[in-house]
């Protein structure tokens, strides 16, 4: 069994930055795909960006391209998602998750989900 812990997030305007961080407990990340999902007020979920650990592959959903940034920490049980030019667009609930998974951008796969941390963006 993973437990997944975040960090991070809060309150920024418009152009700043943030980081996130997802710490798994119970086993380490090196077989897993870890994804980070958000969802804003009355809209469904959705992919924002995922890591595959051993390959070390980066997928990035189309909106968050180039100014967001999932990285791996040192350590095989912790994972980051720098937030760069936030909008307020980019203002949801953000959760972690980690699985197995065939389809980085997919909920389906994901086994193991954080307790979600809220990301506000000020005009």
């Amino acid at each position: 069994q993973v437990q997944l812990v975040q960090s991070g997030g809060g309150l920024v305007q418009a152009g700043g930055s943030l980081r996130l961080s997802c710490g798994a407990s119970g086993r380490t990340f090196s077989s897993y795909t870890v994804g980070w999902f958000r969802q804003a007020p009355g809209k469904e979920r959705e992919f924002v960006a995922a890591l595959w650990w051993s390959g070390g592959m980066t997928y990035y959903a189309d909106s968050v391209k180039g100014r967001f940034t999932i990285s791996r920490g040192n350590a095989r049980s912790t994972v980051y998602l720098q937030m760069n030019g936030l909008a307020p667009e980019d203002t949801a609930l953000y959760y972690c998750a980690a699985g197995i998974v065939r389809s980085p951008s997919t909920e389906s796969g994901y086994d193991y989900w954080g307790q979600g941390t809220q990301v506000t963006v000020s005009s």
